[in-house]
């Protein structure tokens, strides 16, 4: 369980670094986003360090208060859900 539990948090952090990063060439591009919803959803179920990541490394989503707290707090959130299953 453990290492499904490793790869899970691995693989839904790149998805989700990707889709944000996706999400700020297409704003850049000015075509259809990807919506809020699908990002905050990404981060609920694990993703939310991907997403943090990319929000500061792409510089996208930093002056939206709800993904600079609802970030964070599902980062630990996530933290707590990923020490629990894996003690």
């Amino acid at each position: 369980m453990r290492t499904g539990i490793i790869l899970w948090f691995v693989f839904i952090n790149v998805v989700a670094y990707l889709v944000m990063s996706e999400d700020k060439r297409r704003a850049q591009k000015r075509r259809d986003r990807v919506p809020e919803r699908t990002l905050f959803l990404l981060a609920a179920i694990g993703g939310s360090l991907g997403i943090l990541i990319a929000m500061y490394r792409k510089r996208h989503k930093t002056r939206h208060a709800s993904f600079t707290i609802g970030v964070p707090v599902l980062l630990f959130v996530n933290a707590i859900l990923y020490g629990y299953f894996l003690s």
